[in-house]
């Protein structure tokens, strides 16, 4: 049963003394003392830029920019130029885990052989006791396709079980879902060389300048093209500064004003008729929703001026391309989905789709998020993006796979869903890679009571993480450098992984340790993979025909074409940068739909005991659950720990001051944390990041409430409340987050 030997604080303070800060041979070792140069991608983040990293003696010591490479062209952010210190962390796993409560750190070294016969022993256990369904495994969407193919395949075919899931469940699966209901296709609507080409851009809920810097320099371009700039957040970060207009919504009312605006394009008849006539269905319910949607009814909502709504409604309306880019701060909620509906409305009732400069697109959050989406570990879905509850995409996989369909499990539950049933005790085995619930689940006290209760836990990971040290058996996996693979960016193009370096000591490759599990649970006729390449090329068969087509995809074709972008059908097809062009969507009838969006509160709502809105995010430099970037010193030096960002007026209310320490508590739990207070945010509304874990996690307060569609939890919006509970010193913060309070009002259109 997996226990805790030690607190989750013990293990967050043991991080500090073994922070990497000097790589071996010194910061970026000069080219002539190395080995080889590779050419692969960032780990980190959708956009999956290219670099050169440096290897000396099967250490990577430095990296080189690619200034080849089309979509980055040598920009790196922080965590790309910082990304190859991690490999020489002293917590890097060498050896398969073991837990025991008597060895140093709670954990023993053990021998492959025993880690998997123990790891195959109890899942044959559980699941004789308890069913199939019994037993259910997490899956990181930062792996490459392969993995994240095999993974679905194994879940499948070697553990039996229909309850698989991803953590791509807590960033961008609102936005497949709104797609999908919308235009057909779970993609980027377009590569990014078409933002430059944009009348105006429209950026929602997405901190680009932190959470995807290089998409910074297309809309910088766009702008230089004489581009107009929207921002919608309840924050203004740093992008959001230079907006024409800036509309500082309160948390959880994007779609009130995204309704809003399509009311006010009916109104003023800023609509693209033909576009609408010829290419869409469902108009007239869309505008029916929306009917009592004045300006007026969403200033009131929204809490942002109604001369700035009408003036965003008149730049959307009326330029002939635009481009609309969203991202976790309209997704994450328990009407995510709607909110990408009521987005994608805006696009197709101006005809901003299949066109150059315009479309309405996610921004991708996690490195293959793309890629991790479509090829089978979600627990819905087959290869190809498939339902794996359509008949005739069963028959096929199965097929594919060589199986009865039979032995194909239906449907699963939800990452959150999973948490929930091992809280309940329906699940009592898991297993788990690359994936950190312990820190990026919402409500981390429930989850920790679920992972306690579980009969057994193993984990695959190449750091101890917070979950994993829940483990009773850790398998020591592979960096992102170790493997070789695909994956796919936030625009919906095809790269290749290449393989840096070895494993260091008797870690594996994650792929190899899936193979030696189903070998051992006697299903290794269906995992016969001698290389990556062999698994991809059962996925290009298993995408044939489906949504997300990779089918004329080769290994050949990603390198000398830099990438290539799906859907691409054959070999000789080119690839699909844009989509939807001529106005063809990815429907039967070819006509996209317009979905009818009535606005609906947030789960909760603030009130006299917890008055003040919460909304989370990210950090520049910071990496999710922050499992790699809390173990970089230059990273760690720049941010290094959670903040609270309040607004002058609320911090004034309470009698905080800059760096005074507060206690912020939901209905769910409290933390302490350090204040920044800052101008760039709503009165009403405060900030933390969320990559830290035991006491620093601001997920100890988000809610588990979920999006009835997409199952994602409702972490952008919070009811807390905030107090002083002692002096303490000015924050660190290398960021400037103030705007001159100051400034004219007749140029300062950003302050609330």
């Amino acid at each position: 049963m997996a226990t805790f030997p030690v607190t989750e604080q013990a293990l967050v303070d043991r991080y500090g003394p073994h922070l990497n800060r000097t790589p071996p041979g010194g910061w970026n070792a000069d080219s002539t003392d190395i080995d080889k140069q590779v050419r692969t991608h960032c780990c980190f983040c959708g956009q999956q830029c290219s670099l050169y990293l440096k290897v000396k003696d099967n250490q990577v010591v430095g990296f080189e920019p690619d200034y080849d490479f089309p979509f980055n062209e040598g920009r790196l952010c922080p965590k790309g130029i910082k990304r190859y210190l991690q490999g020489d962390h002293p917590d890097r796993l060498l050896d398969p885990l073991e837990r025991d409560p008597d060895a140093p750190g709670g954990f023993r070294p053990v021998s492959w052989d025993h880690a998997l016969d123990r790891t195959v022993s109890e899942i044959r256990r559980i699941q004789a006791e308890h069913g199939p369904d019994a037993f259910a495994m997490l899956s990181g969407v930062s792996l490459t396709n392969e993995k994240s193919y095999l993974v679905g395949k194994f879940a499948r075919l070697a553990l039996g079980t229909a309850n698989l899931d991803y953590n791509g469940r807590l960033c961008m699966v609102s936005a497949g879902a709104g797609n999908m209901a919308s235009l057909g296709m779970d993609r980027a609507s377009n590569s990014w060389a078409d933002i430059p080409q944009a009348g105006v851009v429209w950026i929602a809920g997405a901190n680009v300048a932190e959470c995807a810097p290089i998409t910074t320099s297309y809309i910088w371009r766009a702008r230089d093209n004489g581009a107009k700039l929207i921002v919608s957040d309840p924050r203004v970060h740093p992008l959001a500064r230079t907006a024409d207009i800036f509309l500082g919504l309160k948390p959880g009312t994007d779609s009130a004003l995204f309704g809003t605006v399509l009311h006010i394009l009916v109104e003023r008849d800023w609509l693209d008729h033909d576009f609408i006539e010829a290419h869409t269905q469902g108009f007239d319910a869309a505008v029916e929703a929306v009917a009592d949607y004045t300006v007026q009814w969403g200033s009131q909502v929204t809490g942002v001026p109604a001369g700035r709504i009408m003036a965003a409604a008149e730049l959307w309306g009326t330029s002939d391309t635009g481009m609309l880019l969203h991202a976790r701060g309209i997704e994450h909620h328990t009407k995510g989905v709607d909110n990408v509906k009521s987005a994608i409305n805006l696009g197709l009732a101006t005809g901003k789709f299949g066109r150059p400069g315009c479309g309405v697109t996610t921004i991708t959050g996690q490195g293959n998020g793309q890629g991790g989406r479509e090829h089978g570990h979600k627990c819905d879905q087959l290869p190809g993006n498939r339902k794996i509850t359509d008949p005739a995409a069963r028959a096929y996989i199965a097929e594919v796979w060589g199986c009865d369909e039979s032995e194909i499990p239906g449907a699963g539950i939800t990452a959150q869903e999973i948490v929930e049933a091992i809280h309940r005790g329906e699940i009592k085995g898991l297993l788990s890679i690359c994936f950190n619930p312990a820190v990026s689940l919402p409500d981390t006290t429930y989850t920790r009571e679920a992972l306690a209760k579980l009969e057994y836990y193993g984990a695959i990971d190449f750091f101890l993480n917070e979950t994993a040290y829940q483990a009773d058996i850790v398998l020591a996996g592979s960096l992102h450098e170790e493997d070789e693979g695909t994956s796919t960016s936030a625009e919906g193009r095809v790269i290749k992984i290449n393989q840096a370096i070895d494993p260091p000591g008797n870690a594996r490759k994650d792929w190899k340790i899936l193979l030696d599990i189903a070998q051992r649970l006697g299903r290794g006729q269906y995992f016969t993979y001698d290389t990556t390449e062999e698994i991809f090329e059962e996925l290009r068969v298993a995408s044939k025909g489906g949504k997300a087509d990779y089918y004329g995809i080769t290994w050949q074709r990603i390198e000398d074409e830099q990438g290539v972008f799906w859907p691409c059908p054959e070999i000789g097809h080119p690839g699909t940068p844009r989509l939807y062009e001529g106005g063809t969507f990815a429907f039967p009838d070819g006509r996209a739909r317009f979905n009818p969006v009535a606005y609906r509160e947030p789960a909760e709502v603030v009130d006299d005991n917890y008055p003040v809105w919460l909304t989370t995010g990210r950090v520049v430099s910071q990496y999710l659950s922050g499992t790699q970037t809390r173990r970089i010193g230059p990273l760690v030096d720049q941010y290094p720990e959670p903040l609270c960002e309040i607004h002058p007026t609320l911090a004034g209310e309470l009698n905080i001051r800059d760096g005074d320490r507060v206690e912020v508590t939901s209905r769910r739990g409290s933390m302490q944390l350090p204040a920044k207070v800052v101008t760039t945010i709503r009165p009403d509304t405060v900030f933390i990041p969320f990559h830290w874990a035991g006491d620093k996690a601001a997920n100890q307060l988000t809610n588990r409430a979920l999006d009835p569609i997409s199952k994602i939890p409702e972490y952008k919006v919070s009811a807390v409340s905030v107090r002083r509970v002692g002096a303490g010193e000015a924050t660190t913060d290398r960021r400037d987050l103030n705007i001159d309070p100051n400034a004219p009002a007749s140029t300062d259109l950003r302050r609330f």
